[in-house]
């Protein structure tokens, strides 16, 4: 008969409790039993075998869920319990899920959720140039200055923001798309040239479009959103150094490298650029005709 057996670390690995390594310690530590018999290190599970953790059993890795999912005005992107409308509250999903950024509680538009915790900081990192794309309505006509001055860059919360496209759609209003997400940074960018935002909806997220989805539904993204989505990001980072913009980056680095003068060059360039020469050439000329050298 095949032996349909599974070493007990990637048992319970698979289960998505925690890594191998991390198996192996509960494993040491007798907290793991198998057919209630103390589990040592080496042992292999059988299909039908009990696996208790702590005398608890194991529930199974769930399914990677990606949702799309229209936020409504007021509700808070929290998973903070103390919070009456935080969004996984209003959104009543019987798997634990939370959300891939925010949209600050007056905004509505789409926003991922999700239990894949790896992607989540791919999507969101500045340096990694995925696109979010807003319709904006502020409270008076737009004026072409307004738009130039938008795209170049407003400066909020002691930095400057990122060059990013933004297109008149009516008298007052705008779209615009960004891969930064400062905090408010839309309303931030509109209160400096004295424009306030009346409503903000977020309608894309790198390829996926808020579409059709009505205020409040969610839906889950398809097989070929997820697949787009997993080749977007796969070259992505997930740590602090994408959050980082690559041209800020390179500046820095530029910054740094000071070129370096000697004070021979300095004095030869001055010394030149008023017909002389240097009294150190001058000496060194006297000395090579005496055939001198130093220390003789």
């Amino acid at each position: 008969m095949p032996d349909n057996s599974i070493s007990l670390n990637k048992y319970i690995s698979n289960t998505g409790r925690c890594s191998r390594r991390e198996a192996d310690k509960l494993i040491k530590e007798g907290r793991v039993t198998i057919n209630g018999k103390v589990a040592v290190l080496g042992n292999r599970v059988n299909p039908d075998d009990q696996v208790l953790i702590d005398k608890k059993s194991l529930k199974t890795k769930p399914r990677t869920l990606y949702l799309a999912f229209n936020k409504p005005v007021g509700i808070v992107c929290t998973t903070d319990e103390r919070e009456k409308k935080n969004i996984i509250r209003f959104i009543n999903h019987p798997e634990r899920l939370f959300p891939i950024g925010r949209l600050d509680k007056p905004s509505q538009g789409l926003i991922f959720l999700t239990n894949d915790g790896d992607i989540v900081n791919k999507i969101l990192r500045a340096g990694n140039n995925h696109e979010k794309e807003y319709q904006v309505t502020v409270d008076k006509p737009i004026t072409k200055e307004f738009i130039q001055k938008m795209e170049r860059g407003v400066p909020i919360l002691d930095t400057v923001t990122q060059p990013c496209p933004v297109t008149q759609l009516k008298e007052n209003q705008f779209k615009i798309i960004l891969t930064q997400g400062l905090n408010r940074q839309i309303r931030r960018m509109c209160e400096y040239f004295g424009y306030n935002v009346t409503r903000l909806k977020r309608t894309r997220i790198m390829h996926v479009r808020l579409s059709k989805i009505p205020p409040g539904k969610w839906r889950e993204l398809t097989p070929y959103e997820i697949k787009k989505m997993k080749q977007l990001i796969g070259d992505s980072s997930k740590t602090e150094e994408a959050s980082v913009v690559p041209d800020k980056k390179s500046k820095e680095k530029k910054t740094k490298m000071k070129p370096i003068r000697t004070p021979k060059e300095k004095e030869e360039t001055s010394d030149f650029f008023e017909g002389k020469k240097p009294k150190w050439m001058v000496k060194k000329e006297r000395n090579k005709k005496r055939k001198w050298r130093p220390g003789q």
